[in-house]
């Protein structure tokens, strides 16, 4: 039986255009909180890594920063990364499996499903944060693709942005492809086999030949 192909995807910054609005926030709150530079530290990272990492044990601080987060999520400008849709269209013509693998809890989604309540039928499984045991740059969110699809990491490719994300679809034997959204082509490119800037113009049988 011929083995299924799977593309997974990370969220924010590879479909939907939103890294450089988080970025925003999490400077804010580096500011408000005396972290410098806390806006590269967390990218691609659960908001559970962040507490823990950064805020444990100052449960105040973590409340206020979900209620903020919150309110943010809810007023943040969900556009698609050019030609996401189209060519996430063209895979599921295939018939190769995709998944969203996000970073992102099931609350900030819902906010997304409310803006673009088409997103559940562009894919096959949509994966959040809850259902990981470690955060990226650990393999454990793609593998997990993996198994729900039955598949392997020769037939599995990762659509990733950030520096961690990077990481963790290279750790887990995919082919991996970045798109500098969020990072420079140069800084991201030792991270992945192959960068691109966006979708347009990038087929069904390019990814393949990656």
């Amino acid at each position: 039986m011929k083995e299924r192909i799977a593309a997974l995807f990370d969220f924010d910054g590879v479909v939907i255009d939103t890294e450089t609005q988080y970025s925003r926030f999490w400077y804010q709150v580096g500011q408000q909180y005396g972290y410098e530079g806390l806006d590269q530290q967390v990218k691609g990272q659960t908001l559970t890594y962040i507490y823990n990492t950064f805020f444990a044990g100052r449960e105040a601080e973590q409340q206020d920063i979900t209620r903020q987060l919150n309110c943010f999520e809810q007023h943040m400008s969900y556009d698609y990364i050019p030609g996401a849709v189209d060519f996430i269209r063209a895979l599921r013509a295939e018939g190769i499996a995709t998944a969203v693998v996000t970073s992102s809890n099931q609350q900030k989604m819902r906010a997304v499903y409310s803006v673009h309540p088409e997103v559940k039928q562009l894919f096959d499984r949509i994966l959040t944060a809850e259902m990981f045991v470690a955060s990226k740059p650990d393999p454990d969110c793609y593998l997990l693709g993996m198994r729900l699809f039955d598949t392997t990491p020769s037939h599995t490719f990762v659509f990733e942005d950030s520096i961690n994300g990077l990481r963790a679809g290279m750790a887990s034997g995919a082919r991996v492809i970045a798109l500098s959204t969020t990072f420079p082509a140069e800084v991201i490119a030792p991270l992945s086999h192959k960068v691109i800037h966006h979708f347009n113009g990038f087929s069904v049988a390019d990814m393949l030949a990656v």
